[in-house]
């Protein structure tokens, strides 16, 4: 029986140490936090985000370049890109093409980063229940070719829901998609711009989220909202802005989540691109 209880313990502590990843480990970059620098140069915007000291990217595009060429660029430059975004839109009209690009890329998640919303067909529940449904059949497919699928929340989707009992729309999202086929990827600053707590919403869905976007809103910057746009002036660097890192990161390497992409999109990134990455390597959990 001491034996057998040994092995247990032994066994959890493993299994522990396993799931307790270091945000620092796996802190990448999105590429699009260099999009002006990308449509200049692609190969120097890699060239750029090489420079901040990092291994895992997160790819939005391939800038100039096809995704051969792009998956090139990057292996010469020692990154290893974890992840991408794909737009809704290409997901409905050719899944084989971004399950190709993806594996080109070499790609282990394929990412939709927004709903399919338009000035006449804002978010509604109906929306919701409709993507989960596409989502859980995207992610099968991507499964069989060896991809795991997710879904960006960018705000919208944490409306209050009909039911009027707390629920928001994406409680919908996450109840209809099937945990096997679908993960999630929190946007940090989405998520909180509507009010909603991201250290609580980690918690909630503790099996849910594999990776975290990372950028801050600006001091007295109001919340509230579920537009899923601001300007970009309310965006600041990591550290100088209202989000409690040290709670959301520490409530994200408890649950297991993977892979941390800072994303810029302040109107200064040269800047504050390097100066997120020395608060959040700095930081003490």
């Amino acid at each position: 029986m001491k034996k057998l209880l040994y092995a247990s313990l032994c066994l959890s502590i493993v299994t522990a140490a396993v799931h307790a990843v270091d945000f620092r480990d796996h802190l990448g970059l999105q590429l699009y936090s260099l999009r002006a620098q990308t449509a200049a140069s692609t190969t120097g915007a890699l060239d750029l985000a090489k420079s901040y000291g990092i291994k895992e990217v997160e790819v939005a595009g391939t800038g100039s370049l096809n995704p051969e060429q792009f998956a090139a660029e990057l292996k010469s430059r020692g990154f290893v890109p974890v992840s991408g975004h794909f737009g809704y839109a290409l997901f409905e009209k050719d899944i084989a093409a971004v399950i190709r690009d993806a594996k080109t890329l070499g790609l282990k998640f394929v990412i939709v980063p927004y709903p399919p919303v338009s000035k006449d067909k804002p978010f509604s529940e109906e929306m919701a229940h409709a993507m989960a449904a596409k989502f859980n059949e995207w992610g099968a497919t991507c499964k069989k070719a060896g991809l795991r699928f997710g879904y960006h929340p960018h705000g919208l989707e944490f409306r209050p829901a009909a039911a009027g009992n707390g629920e928001v729309m994406f409680d919908i999202l996450v109840r209809e998609t099937k945990a096997d086929l679908v993960t999630y990827q929190m946007d940090v600053y989405w998520a909180f711009i509507t009010g909603t707590d991201p250290a609580k919403l980690l918690a909630k869905y503790p099996t849910r989220f594999s990776m975290l976007h990372i950028k801050d809103m600006l001091k007295d910057f109001a919340r509230g909202t579920h537009t899923g746009g601001s300007p970009p002036t309310a965006k600041v660097t990591v550290g100088e802005g209202q989000i409690n890192w040290t709670e959301i990161l520490t409530a994200a390497q408890k649950i297991g989540v993977q892979h941390y992409f800072l994303e810029d999109e302040t109107t200064t990134p040269l800047r504050s691109i390097p100066d997120s990455f020395q608060y959040l390597r700095a930081l003490k959990l």
